[in-house]
This record gives C-alpha cells, structure tokens and sequence, in this order.
C-alpha cells in the first residue's frame, strides 16, 4: 500500500491517555480524525468519500473572504452544501478583518455550523496577498481578525496554522494564546512552518508545546500516514484529535484504519484490491456528476493518479485512464478493468 510509515513506533497503542471529550457547537467529539481542507482535492464528493471510510469531520476547501469572487464557476462549487458530509465546515482565507467577518456572516446565514480561519495555507498566490500563514508575521492583525469573526457569528470558529512563520520564529504558541483569548472554539496545528511549506518531515514539539499552553482543543497534523503514526503523534503531542490531508489522497479508507486501532488497538483489515476498485469508481462517478462530463473527467485524473498506487498493475491502468477523452470512456475503462482483473475478489470494504 502507498505512504510508508515514516517513524517506527513500538510502543502499544494502549499508552494513549484516556481521550477527554469536548464540544464543538452541538456536537461532541472524542478524539476526532478529521479530513483537512486541501484545495483543488478535498471537494464535495472526496468529503463524503471520506466521511463514509471513517472521517470524524470533513472541512471543505479555501474560500476567499472577498465575496466578489464567489461567483467564479470554481468558488460557486466550493460552496456547495451536502448533508451527507456532516457538520457543515467552512474554511474562510483573508487579510482583512471585516471582510473576514462579512464572508464569515454570510456563510453561517447559508447553514454552516462552523468557521475555520485559514492562517495555514503556505501557497505562493495566499501568501501575496498576505493571507494563510503569511498572516502569522503580525500577531496584532491575528487578533483583529479573529476577535471581529468571534464577534460576527453565532456559531464556533476554529482557525488552522502552522508552528510559526519561519523556522528561527516559531511563534505558534504566542498565536495560540491570541486565538483562546479571542475565543476560538478549536485550533488545528501543522507541523510545519511557512517556511517549509510541505518539504521535510512534520515536527512535534511545538504542537506538544501549543497544547501545553492553552485549554481549547488541539488537532494536531502533518504526516499522519498510518496508524502507528496516528497513535505516535497523539502520545508525543497530547493533541485532542488529529488531522489528515495527502495521505488520504487515493487512500481515504485511512480513517477507517486509524480509528480502529485508536479505539479497539488494533490493525483494521487491508481493502482487497477489488475493495478500492468499487469505491475508486463510485468516487469518479461522484466527480463526474458533480463537475459535469467535461470538467469531472479531466478531475478524475488525480484520483486515479493515486488511487492506481494501491493497486496491482496500477500503473498499466493509469495509462490507459489518461487516453480516456470522456467521462463515458473512463466508467467503462474501470468497469472493465474491474471484470478483468479483480472479479473473482470479494469486496468486504464499508
């Protein structure tokens, strides 16, 4: 299977301390494993992909703050709601406080349960406009935006960072107490800098360090691509709840994986590959209703791109899948596929 444990854990996943409940607006969470907001990827059909393979909570892609833009065809999706993906999660991304506040208002008008700031996102075009992680430079306009987006809403906010701007100035702790003292309802830490946008390995400490320091939520991410490693990052960091994005890239059944052996200690069963081949063709049948034909074909290409890594033969089928021109074509290359090579399997995957 694809995304290799990166840290060799030993210790029994019975060492975890009890979790300790909390609420997020009506809902109570145990120890959440939650879908990260991942633009471009973490769509509506990914969210319910995910929330049927064991997804706590699914937090949907950016929008920007500046409401001129959500009429663009790509933001107007973005907005688009589902009561199959669970509490309604939207991540908003912005330089200015009442502008913040304004998309903030608007989008808990039109049903979201919950706010999540982004002060995270490393991208180049986020960070000229001095929003994402770049915001983590000016503590003061940190606490002007989530104090005004507090303020505007009745429903919780939580805010997603990173440890610091740069790695000589990690300065997530001083911003994680500016959040509590704003009232920010739960806090997502990558474990990484800016600076590192997603190079090198996710470190820890500061994570352990933010949650040490405040009494809200901590959800702690970066590289959790098991569930040793789950289990590893819950001891070393004392986080409330974890956080996945790229390891769930053609592998959303991960969820199901980390909170079986979070719960009961032990290992889930593998998916069979014709397990991951029903659930890849319902996802890019999902993608091709969702997009239309045209765009939903060209969409299904990264899914396939990695859902082939966990399959045999996988990369003959990709290939294939690039020279398929509709999405006509491409339900029937997997349907196929499926028949040639994979029917005799029983599916057990759920």
């Amino acid at each position: 299977m694809l995304n290799a444990l990166h840290h060799t854990d030993p210790a029994p996943v019975a060492a975890l301390p009890p979790p300790v409940p909390f609420r997020l607006g009506k809902h109570t969470l145990t120890r959440p494993v939650i879908l990260a907001p991942m633009v471009g990827v973490s769509d509506l059909p990914f969210r319910e992909i995910c929330l049927q393979q064991g997804a706590t909570l699914t937090v949907a892609e950016m929008l920007p703050a500046d409401t001129a833009l959500w009429k663009s065809e790509k933001n107007r999706l973005r907005m688009k709601r589902s009561g199959a993906c669970g509490p309604e999660i939207v991540q908003i991304a912005g330089f200015d406080p009442q502008m913040m506040a304004e998309a903030a208002k608007l989008n808990a008008d039109m049903g979201a349960e919950v706010i999540d700031i982004n002060m995270g996102c490393p991208a180049k075009k986020v960070l000229q406009k001095a929003a994402g992680s770049a915001l983590m430079r000016d503590p003061d306009l940190v606490e002007q935006i989530l104090r005004t987006v507090v303020n505007a809403v009745d429903v919780p906010v939580t805010l997603k960072m990173r440890t610091g701007w740069c790695r000589a100035a990690k300065n997530g702790p001083e911003i994680a107490r500016i959040a509590e003292d704003c009232g920010i309802a739960m806090l997502s830490v990558h474990g990484r800098t800016r600076e590192c946008r997603f190079l090198g390995e996710a470190e820890y400490d500061t994570i352990a360090e933010i949650k040490q320091s405040i009494s809200i939520p901590v959800i702690a991410n970066g590289d959790i691509d098991s569930p040793q490693k789950a289990a590893y990052v819950l001891r070393h960091t004392g986080a409330d709840g974890l956080m996945i994005g790229r390891a769930a890239q053609g592998r959303p059944w991960i969820f199901r994986e980390v909170r079986q052996y979070l719960e009961m200690g032990e290992l889930a069963t593998p998916p069979s590959a014709a397990d991951i081949s029903i659930l890849m063709q319902d996802h890019i049948s999902a993608l091709h209703a969702f997009y239309g034909e045209f765009r939903g074909a060209l969409f299904a290409r990264k899914h396939i791109d990695w859902y082939s890594k966990a399959l045999p033969g996988g990369d003959e089928l990709k290939a294939r899948f690039m020279c398929m021109e509709t999405a006509e074509d491409q339900r029937t290359l997997l349907q196929q596929w499926h028949v040639q090579h994979l029917e005799m399997q029983t599916p057990a995957l759920t």
